[in-house]
């Protein structure tokens, strides 16, 4: 076998120190894009290990002269919790991957991982508790391929090596052949570093088959041509309205409205203060309502930049409660739950939030977690307001903030409810968590799971051979869809399941498409489903933040898939997974992303923003006719929302 090198890393390029990690990681990356500050080399984390402050995992070392990298963490438990470093190129087939490794205990695991998919799905050759392994890694769990004891210490370093053929897999240790094996689960794939335990890894090399990798080569040409060729049938992002935020500016905490009665766009930004444990108690320090010059209708509280950021919702929603023509803002604050005027800020309403039965409670009364307007009282519009601590009650009142139920969610309510006429009475049913609740707070019925809790819910006519489903993405309980009689038609254990969308990305395929991704340990693998919940294909991102939201961008009735706003790693992809429009290199800011029809054409506009800037982009053609689609109100804004983007009904 002809043979050429295709990577090598000896750290030399690195400084001897901290490798680069996320010092603001956690739920901040489940819809914040954000990047790992510093020289990362040409390895990306996809199993960063989640903090408030973020953690540090690996670092830089040196002796005698020569450079390892070490995981130098808390010991992990169960190879399913792999501690990952990744590169290369999928594309790659045939090639033998070498690297010197040395576990500094013993009684855990480290080893070398090859045709690597994602963070999931992958072979490994490890030792492992005094044994060395080969193992093929995929969501369901292990299994072990090969097996045999090895005397190895703390004290050495080994050289391991894989040598992939076709569907031949051979492992060596210190120049002795131990296995060969045989499995095609895997064809291609990057290369990675993992451990459970400190260990030290060092000296990686990878050369290829040629021949095998000049077909790799011509497999990735062909799809860069064919994205630049789809790229080309799409309008591009013109820059619309850009938005000095001053020093009331916010990540991923906005709303947009029509605070004053008349067609044009607002928008109310939150700021506030944590408090007692992490983000589980803020309070909305500021709140400031702009037009979309950027120029203040009103503001209430001290805006401070540094009360920018929250890794949850803020409890405030815009909406025309009363039916006047005017949104009115609702928001908790203080313990009250209040209604404000849109156009000034004055508060027409209040009353105070409910008292905490909790003896684990900080106060007496609620400190609001969330807000969603309803139809509960059946009047057609969203006229009711359903409130929710963390993870367990809701309670639910009317426009004149009148009591009308409270509600415990069977296992966990989970971020952020579903509220929907599903039976046809006219009055709107709420799905929370696993349960499916009456409009008068009365359990229907409840999904038979036991733990973790939803993250994000949608509710709609998916499959077309069927009524509405009920997806849902459920962390450790992955991805499911159900009817709306409680039974479990599709689940897919696929990591920590984050967030869903559901949207037209495959104009040719039946009915719409669901797309869901991971977080937390193994984050940013993308899933796109078929509409009967078949995995059409998956792809590790190698990014937090992708929000997934489908986008109405061509008006031709497909949808596209936004990740996220950055330059080199954001934009749009289409059904295929193919990326087909970027955004300009115009310095916009990267950090948060919505989507949300501004311009009133039924296309949909891109906002990009963080504490300091907002872009605003639209598209750079006009279309005659475009359609319409049906997206999530605006009076309902969440991070936690499901997205979908329904074909609109015929009036």
């Amino acid at each position: 076998m002809e043979e050429m090198l295709l990577f090598r890393d000896d750290f030399s390029s690195f400084k001897v120190g901290d490798y680069p990690y996320e010092p603001f990681l956690g739920a901040m990356g489940e819809y914040h894009y954000r990047v790992n500050p510093g020289y990362a080399g040409q390895w990306f984390d996809p199993t960063p290990i989640m903090g408030s402050g973020g953690v540090k995992t690996w670092m830089i070392m040196e002796q005698d002269g020569r450079k390892f990298i070490e995981y130098s963490t808390a010991v992990k438990q169960g190879l399913d919790a792999m501690i990952i470093l990744a590169t290369g190129e999928a594309e790659w087939s045939d090639y033998r991957v070498s690297c010197r490794i040395r576990l500094l205990l013993t009684s855990s695991a480290a080893g070398l991982i090859f045709r690597y998919q994602d963070s999931l799905s992958f072979y490994m050759l490890c030792f492992n508790q005094g044994r060395l392994e080969l193992f093929k890694r995929n969501p369901a769990g292990i299994t072990v391929l090969a097996a045999a004891d090895y005397p190895y210490t703390a004290d050495e370093t080994y050289q391991f090596q894989v040598v992939c053929r076709g569907k031949t897999i051979e492992c060596w240790v210190n120049d002795i052949k131990h296995f060969e094996v045989e499995d095609d689960t895997y064809s291609r794939g990057k290369i990675a570093i993992g451990t459970l335990a400190p260990a030290q890894f060092g000296d990686i090399e990878v050369y290829g088959d040629v021949k095998s990798y000049q077909e790799a080569v011509a497999r990735k040409k062909q799809r860069m041509l064919e994205e630049v060729s789809e790229q080309a049938k799409y309008p591009q992002p013109l820059l619309w309205k850009t938005i000095n935020l001053r020093d009331f500016g916010a990540g991923r905490n906005i709303r947009f409205g029509h605070l004053t009665g008349t067609k044009d766009w607002h928008i109310v930004i939150a700021q506030c203060q944590r408090r007692i444990h992490r983000d589980a108690h803020a309070q909305i320090s500021c709140l400031t309502a702009i037009d979309l010059d950027g120029q203040i209708l009103w503001q209430i509280g001290e805006p401070n930049p540094e009360h920018a950021f929250l890794t949850a919702d803020l409890p405030f929603q815009v909406c025309d409660i009363d039916g006047d023509g005017y949104d009115e803002v609702v928001m908790a604050r203080d313990f009250k739950l209040m209604i404000l005027e849109g156009a000034t800020g004055k508060v027409k309403k209040w009353v105070h939030t409910p008292k905490m039965e909790r003896p684990d409670y900080p106060f007496d009364r609620l400190n609001v977690d969330s807000i969603r307007m309803c139809d509960f009282s059946g009047v057609g519009r969203p006229t009711d307001i359903l409130i929710k601590d963390r993870y367990n009650q809701l309670w639910a009142f009317n426009k004149d903030l009148e009591f009308l139920w409270t509600y415990k969610a069977r296992v966990s309510s989970g971020h952020f409810a579903f509220t929907k006429d599903v039976n046809g009475d006219g009055r709107e049913e709420m799905f929370v968590g696993y349960d499916l609740v009456s409009a008068d707070g009365q359990m229907i019925w409840s999904l038979p799971v036991e733990t973790d809790h939803t993250d994000e819910i949608v509710i709609g006519k998916i499959d077309p051979e069927r009524d509405e489903l009920i997806g849902i993405v459920s962390g450790s309980e992955g991805f499911m869809l159900a009817d709306l009689q409680g039974n479990i038609l599709v689940k897919d254990i696929i990591g920590h399941a984050q967030r869903i969308s559901v949207g037209n990305y495959r104009p040719e395929l039946p009915g719409l498409e669901i797309c869901a991704i991971t977080y937390w340990g193994n984050q940013g693998i993308i899933h796109l489903y078929d509409c009967h919940g078949k995995l059409l294909w998956k792809e590790e991102m190698e990014t937090n933040g992708n929000i997934i939201t489908p986008v109405n961008w061509t008006g031709d009735g497909r949808d596209l898939i936004l990740l996220n706003g950055s330059l080199k790693r954001g934009g749009m992809i289409d059904g295929h997974n193919r990326l087909v429009v970027r955004f300009p290199m115009d310095g916009h800011p990267e950090l948060c992303a919505e989507v949300i029809d501004l311009t009133g054409d039924c296309r949909d506009e891109i906002v990009l923003w963080d504490e300091k800037r907002m872009f605003i982009y639209t598209q750079d053609n006009v279309m005659e006719n475009p359609v319409c689609t049906e997206k999530y109100p605006h009076y309902n804004a969440s991070n936690y929302r499901g997205e979908y983007s329904y074909p609109r009904k015929k009036e």
